[in-house]
């Protein structure tokens, strides 16, 4: 049987050792600077100047070791709880180091065969897919993010999961013809014209295919609603529905608890969901006890509280709590303000910890590190075209070091440095995508990435004394297109009812020369940092 996923694809060559990582990690520690920083302000409850300089320093240390496992996270604001009426899904893309993200637009595609999901198995096609906007991590199965002309956002979180292993299951006739993994999302992007078909689809999959991976969790959304859809390796699903007034935190673990299958409005689930669980001794129905999913498919020691959904939660709340929580977290929280945009953002570069109130030791629950490599917020609001009022705001790397850009779903391309250009059947293809040239893993400072890239090797040479200098020069530009966005997007809809394709191209005008203007500025601060502040330890005066 065939599969790209099996097969070796190009790996980019790393290196830079542990070691050396640890020993720049120390010179990055400068404490005279500290002073002299400025962040992101979180536009929620105020950190004192002592908390700021402590995450600071943690950022320093943090961001140059290498983890022993990567994990995604996210959050997802229901649309009462936002202050545009918008459902917000904010998402932070995180995987080894040295990867490449390619950004573009796919317009709509026609059916041409069946459709191969990778591993096997084929799906019948439907006579026009979903145009989209999507964020390619090439060579990497579980890391792509999608915002379609629907206005559906789909992106996924990690979690492991107490199931067997790929190869028992696949024995055991729970994962057919190979299985779905990567596929999973793409089909969202080309089929789903709701959340709720999102959700459903994901469901019909995993039961007729299996799913690949140990567990993950997927946060699809649309401008009404959003859902939470955790799989689990096999022929299992759950999925919950988030509240509309309220802040649903994604960490890199299975976060849905009891569940009622009657209301359908607010739970789905596999068939078997919980007499699985009972037949392989997860669950004892006469326990007690209410089945509860993260408890029932999750060892014991991941039903424990999550250091950054403890934090999220805590700083989307007002509301400061004890770690090691005493309670299982809450499935959902209460903001304390309507958010935004810049809130949703503020929390992904959130560099903040958690105190164990015992022993005072300092657990890092920092929304972002060092392997980091988008930050995304899904702004999708109802009151509008979907083309100009679904709008996929990305960082092009590390949200710290990176400015936060518009793309609505209704411009038609990307610039070139962005997404390399191509026959679309051909880019889309699972060859391509798993078998990439092993150039694009090579600097390339004429592009995007690479710009964004060498600011953040530079930055991190002396992180305390050059954070505040880049991330103020960001604020400034994000403020600045908040303000835009309102002025371009009127634009757009007083050209809408008579001619769309005018909108459309406003809208691409309006995306792309911000998105080169970022780049412009990228290359603009690299130079000024390098010939102005020294790296840590260098001895060099400035």
């Amino acid at each position: 049987m065939h599969s790209f996923y099996t097969e070796n694809y190009h790996e980019p060559n790393r290196k830079t050792t542990e070691t050396n990582l640890l020993n720049e990690a120390a010179l990055a520690v400068d404490n005279e600077h500290v002073r002299d920083i400025r962040v992101f302000k979180l536009q929620l409850p105020e950190k004192s100047m002592s908390d700021i300089r402590k995450s600071l320093l943690s950022i320093a240390l943090g961001l140059f070791i290498v983890a022993a496992v990567m994990a995604c996270d996210g959050l997802i604001v229901g649309r009462l709880a936002s202050v545009d009426g918008s459902v917000l899904l904010g998402h932070n893309e995180e995987n080894a180091l040295d990867r490449v993200l390619e950004f573009r637009k796919v317009p709509r595609q026609s059916a041409t065969g069946k459709v191969d999901i990778g591993r096997g198995g084929q799906l019948d096609p439907v006579p026009d897919t979903k145009a989209f906007l999507w964020s390619e991590n090439p060579g990497l199965e579980y890391s792509d993010g999608y915002l379609n002309e629907c206005g559906v956002a789909v992106a996924s979180i990690m979690c492991k999961t107490r199931e067997d292993s790929y190869e028992a299951l696949v024995q055991r006739g729970e994962i057919r013809d190979g299985g779905i993994g990567y596929m999973l999302r793409r089909l969202v992007a080309q089929r789903a014209r709701s959340a709720q078909e999102g959700m459903e689809l994901i469901g019909q999959l995993v039961e007729r295919f299996g799913y690949a991976d140990s567990g993950r969790t997927y946060a699809v959304a649309d401008p009404k609603e959003a859902w939470v859809v955790e799989v689990v390796r096999g022929r299992r699903w759950v999925a919950q529905r988030v509240p509309d007034d309220m802040v649903v935190v994604l960490p890199a673990r299975h976060i849905i608890g009891e569940i009622n299958l009657a209301d359908r409005d607010n739970f789905r689930a596999s068939p078997d969901l919980i007499s699985y669980a009972v037949q392989r001794g997860w669950f004892d129905p006469n326990g007690g006890r209410p089945f509860n999913f993260r408890l029932a498919y999750q060892t014991p020691k991941n039903t424990l509280p999550e250091g950054r959904q403890f934090r999220a939660q805590e700083v989307i709340s007002g509301k400061p709590g004890k770690w090691p929580s005493e309670q299982p977290l809450a499935f959902a929280v209460r903001p304390y303000k309507k958010m935004s945009v810049i809130d949703v953002v503020a929390v992904l570069r959130d560099p903040g910890g958690v105190t164990n109130f015992l022993n005072k030791a300092t657990k890092e629950a920092a929304f972002f590190n060092k392997s980091t490599q988008e930050g995304a917020v899904f702004q999708l609001r109802p009151n509008l075209p979907s083309e100009i009022g679904c709008v996929y705001w990305r960082t092009t790397g590390r949200p710290d070091i990176s400015v936060l850009t518009p793309w609505h779903v209704g411009v038609t391309t990307t610039p070139e440095i962005y997404g390399r250009r191509g026959d679309f059947p051909a880019l889309l293809s699972l060859e391509k995508h798993f078998k990439p040239p092993p150039e694009i893993f090579q600097p390339d400072y004429s592009r995007a990435w690479w710009k964004f890239k060498r600011l953040a090797q530079v930055v991190d040479q002396s992180y305390i004394a050059r954070i505040g200098i880049v991330q103020k020069s960001w604020l400034t530009m994000e403020q600045r297109l908040m303000q835009e966005q309102e002025r371009i997007e009127a634009e757009a809809m007083t050209l809408w009812p008579t001619d769309p394709d005018g909108a459309r191209a406003l809208l691409n005008r309006f995306c792309s020369d911000r998105a080169l203007e970022a780049c412009a500025e990228a290359d603009r601060l690299t130079e000024k940092l390098t010939a102005e502040i020294p790296p840590a330890g260098s001895g060099r005066k400035k």
